[in-house]
């Protein structure tokens, strides 16, 4: 992994508490120049955060991420709060670098630094120079917290072993849609969590870092995904529903904004790149121009919205419902499909490459790739009752 020259100070991975603004009492907010910021215009979603908000049992207003988890709200366990800790931090230090007017030196600086698209075969893309520093920040970041194991990333060959006795493995694209960068168009990072395979401990660490790395989705004890846009979200579930935190940049804190997110059961809105049209596969086809006419099952024409950014696409999806989707082999099972997966199905959605439930698949290679849907439980199984939606005929495209 070439190096980025980052350093990281470790002391700084728990921000200094201060105080919250706005205040806390509902009543100070009508003398002053500014509204609570609300991450979404939904009434009900606007409701629910107002609730939370003024009624928190926490005393100053609100819950961050770390409050929800520790032992007065999920309980989690210590290990995996310290472990969300040392995320939190490390995806806080990313955004900062994704908004910085200084990252477009790092696309300048040696434009072949980035790596070779021949390493790795055909199995990886061409990593930028932001995914390079990405990793860096993350694998530092769960270096230092010293319960993580190993490290299994898109920008890496192959897992990187951490330490024997950290209980937890984690998987994770640290930036996804950085080729969007330039153009501000929203990124993010995607991770999933496992527990460590103990059984597997007297391996070599090359061999039982593999397959540490290559469990099955169903074995997941929390995945998220953080969104670098208007606002930066926190997005992740535990096992026990999806919830979102947006950063409060007064503060430093991710605060609980959508808890219990449930995605809804249809929306009107289909995610992908229909340009493509004449390479996909005759279900698929009937499938778009069936629900974009108002033929489908639900009775409205869909709309189409695509920002060639996963994790952005993704988030829509999840707040709007409707599908989004790669048919072709090309979104990696183990460190983006399955996390996503885990959360929408989390949210009541579901998560097929068109065929088998996402989470069933039992990883063969650590970047394995294979077509994605994920959405709405009813648009999902309209859909896959075209039967041929995934896209054997793969040209490959350059962007």
């Amino acid at each position: 992994m070439q190096s980025s020259a980052l350093f990281i100070n470790p002391t700084l991975n728990f921000p200094q508490k201060i105080s919250y603004f706005p205040p806390t009492n509902p009543h100070l907010l009508q003398n002053l120049p500014f509204r609570p910021r609300l991450a979404s215009s939904s009434s009900s979603i606007s409701t629910k955060f107002q609730s939370k908000m003024f009624s928190s049992n926490s005393g100053d207003g609100f819950q961050t991420l770390l409050d929800y988890i520790g032992k007065e709200g999920e309980d989690v366990g210590d290990d995996l709060v310290v472990l969300i800790a040392h995320l939190q931090y490390a995806c806080k230090r990313i955004a900062a670098v994704v908004a910085s007017p200084f990252n477009s030196v790092l696309g300048k600086q040696n434009k072949t630094g980035g790596g070779d698209s021949s390493v790795g075969g055909a199995e990886r893309d061409d990593p930028k120079p932001l995914d390079i520093v990405s990793n860096e920040i993350i694998l530092s970041s769960l270096r230092n917290s010293g319960k993580v194991a190993v490290m299994a990333s898109e920008e890496d060959d192959v897992p990187v072993w951490i330490t024997d006795n950290g209980p937890f493995v984690v998987v994770t694209d640290p930036l996804d849609g950085s080729r969007n960068i330039d153009a501000s168009i929203p990124t993010g990072t995607i991770f999933g969590i496992y527990n460590r395979l103990v059984e597997l401990d007297h391996l070599p660490i090359k061999e039982k870092a593999q397959l540490n790395s290559l469990q099955s989705g169903t074995r997941l004890i929390a995945a998220g995904y953080v969104l670098y846009s208007s606002a930066t979200i926190f997005c992740v579930s535990f096992g026990s529903g999806t919830h979102a935190f947006t950063l409060d940049h007064t503060t430093g804190d991710f605060v609980l904004t959508h808890p219990s997110i449930k995605v809804p059961s249809r929306g009107q809105i289909y995610s992908v790149n229909d340009a493509r049209y004449f390479d996909w596969p005759e279900g698929l086809r009937r499938y778009i121009d069936t629900v974009r006419q108002g033929k489908g099952k639900y009775p409205k024409k869909y709309s189409a919205r695509y920002i060639c950014s996963l994790v952005a696409d993704f988030h829509r999806t999840l707040m709007y419902g409707g599908v989004a989707m790669n048919p072709r082999d090309h979104l990696r099972l183990v460190y983006e499909a399955n996390p996503l997966s885990f959360l929408v199905e989390q949210a009541g959605g579901k998560g097929s490459d068109g065929k088998s439930r996402i989470l069933s698949l039992q990883p063969v290679k650590l970047h394995q790739r294979l077509p994605l849907f994920l959405g709405s439980l009813e648009d999902m199984e309209e859909l896959e009752s075209y039967g041929d939606v995934q896209q054997k005929v793969n040209p490959g495209y350059e962007v």
